[in-house]
């Protein structure tokens, strides 16, 4: 049996797209291109800032990083994140999405700045300051993650939400390119401008004095679509559900709503007195209650969430790496420090333009077709497909060795058949796992749930990111990166990784279809049957595969 559903609920589920829909996914879109661009940037700079604080000129090669200073530059905003996530989730259903809203940008905006403005005289001093405000950074980044997915799902019509959702999330792909774009053209002009020889040519020149301003600028760069952003955060009203069902306030909900819809909404007293008396939801997420109607969805999107992050990161902060080993990017040798930055960004930038960006656009354009189960399975498919087709024959793609580099290999082929991973992770599970956790659950618990959920795919994205630095290493000790112990190699690596793709193929099962219902209708909060009845689950299996600006 049903319960009479609050009229503000039911014409947000039918609304027509209009021009609020666009205003709040580039509100909420925004910080997730703040996101990318602050989490993926350092992958450009990591390798500038080992040739500026760690060069032994007895070593006869260009500084790099040690192995833990390069596993806290990496991973710290990672752990950052996974705290910043759980925290700022709770806090969404305790205080409510707008709220918390604004304190993460703030948060996003001061760590940004000062990442850049890192200090000391020592390594140590530079390298524990940046790890410091990058830890901060990532817990700003985390709680943007369960805030912007909950906030556009209870805007949107349930006959488009996945899209405006996936379209939220697609900014990353926006941010991750832009993170590319600026470090081409801050070692553009610094090279340019202070010009240096190669590390083969002049070792103690390669790296010019003002290449200390090029990652400092790069990393600040981040602060400034954050802070543009604020204001415009801070205009939006609560959502309709949270005040609602949460915060027991349907007249303000309705009243609200009507100013963003642009139409009169009049709630019947009767429902709203029933609708407000209602403890039938007021579970906790620790009780039975919850485990009965929701705990196999809770393993379902964590599990899948932590699996493909594990791919993810590990692919994407270590580009470079791959990249140079199959000889797509010169020896470091054979490059001074700021064409070095150059060269990165200009690569990653063209998988991202090529691969990540559209990846992203085509589950906008298709989730509410075709259904997240059916693009979660087929994205993790296809990644387990090309990462096995990349690294069983991967002597093959990469050559032999010849001096510093490799000959012989069809190095194009491998980056294409990379680059296909990356669509299909965002064309499947990297956008489903971000959207599924803001449907499933009821309101009160739904950016706790989603925080769980992103956190452990940030759990993942820390083993990704810390296990494929030391697993990628050579299993030959002459050939490791100083100071890191022998490694089962690339070939191993990407052989995990496809395997754990595989595994995520299997944990989709656990995750049920949300195409074209209503939140409500998915978490079951219109269901008037007693809590934890089996006529109140919401679904548990998947199916078959067959406003004005001004009213912010």
């Amino acid at each position: 049996m049903v319960k009479a559903q609050l009229e503000v609920l039911s014409a947000l589920d039918v609304a027509k797209t209009q021009w609020y829909h666009f205003t709040a996914i580039v509100i909420a879109g925004m910080g997730f291109f703040t996101d990318a661009y602050d989490l993926f940037c350092i992958s450009t700079v990591t390798k500038l800032l080992g040739r500026l604080y760690y060069y032994d000129p007895a070593s006869g090669k260009p500084g790099s990083l040690p192995p833990n200073v390069a596993a806290a530059v990496n991973g710290v905003a990672l752990c950052g994140a996974l705290g910043g996530q759980l925290f700022f989730g709770w806090l969404g259903d305790k205080m409510g999405r707008k709220r918390v809203y604004g304190m993460t940008l703030m948060l996003m905006v001061i760590s940004a700045l000062g990442t850049g403005l890192s200090f000391g005289h020592t390594a140590k001093s530079v390298m524990t300051t940046l790890c410091f405000f990058r830890f901060w950074l990532g817990f700003g980044i985390g709680g943007d993650y369960p805030l912007s997915a909950t906030i556009m799902s209870e805007y949107a019509n349930k006959r488009t939400r996945g899209a405006f959702i996936a379209a939220v999330f697609a900014m990353q792909g926006f941010g991750i390119l832009a993170g590319g774009a600026i470090a081409i053209m801050v070692s553009l002009g610094f090279n340019k401008a202070y010009k240096s020889p190669a590390f083969a040519e002049n070792p103690e020149l390669s790296t010019a004095p003002q290449a200390d301003f090029v990652w400092r600028i790069i990393l600040m760069a981040g602060a400034v679509p954050a802070a543009l952003t604020y204001y415009w955060r801070m205009r939006m009203p609560e959502t309709a559900r949270f005040t609602a069902l949460v915060a027991k306030n349907a007249k303000q909900a309705a009243s609200d709503m009507s100013k963003v819809l642009q139409v009169d909404i009049h709630e019947d007293p009767a429902t709203i007195q029933t609708v407000e008396a209602d403890d039938a939801v007021n579970y906790s997420i620790f009780s039975r209650q919850f485990l009965v109607r929701h705990g196999r969805h809770l393993l379902g999107t964590t599990s899948t969430w932590f699996l493909l992050d594990i791919a993810f990161y590990s692919q994407n902060l270590f580009q470079k790496d791959i990249f140079t080993a199959v000889g797509w990017l010169p020896a470091a040798k054979k490059m001074n420090a700021i064409e070095e930055v150059y060269r990165i960004a200009r690569a990653q930038s063209l998988i991202a333009l090529c691969s990540t960006v559209p990846g992203y656009w085509f589950t906008v354009f298709f989730i509410d077709r075709i259904g997240r189960f059916t693009i979660q399975l087929m994205g993790f498919f296809f990644m387990t497909v090309f990462m096995f087709a990349i690294s069983i024959p991967y002597d093959h793609w990469r050559g032999h060795k010849c001096g510093d580099t490799y000959c012989g290999g069809n190095h194009a082929a491998f980056v294409v058949l990379y680059s296909f991973t990356f669509f299909f992770s965002n064309f499947g599970p990297n956008s489903t796992t971000f959207i599924v956790p803001a449907e499933i659950f009821p309101a009160r618990l739904r950016s706790t749930c989603h925080g769980i959920s992103a956190a452990a795919g940030k759990a993942g994205a820390i083993v990704g990111a810390f296990g494929f630095l030391y697993a990628a290493q050579s299993p030959h000790e002459k050939q490791t990166d100083a100071g890191y112990p022998r490694g089962i190699g690339i070939k191993a690596a990407l052989l995990v990784l496809a395997i754990i793709n595989c595994l995520g193929f299997v944990c989709t099962f656990l995750v049920p279809e949300t195409n074209g219902k209503s939140l409500e209708e998915l978490s079951g909060e219109n269901d008037e049957e007693a809590v934890g009845s089996k006529q109140t689950r919401p679904v548990d299996s998947p199916p078959s595969t067959k406003a004005s600006m001004t009213n912010f």
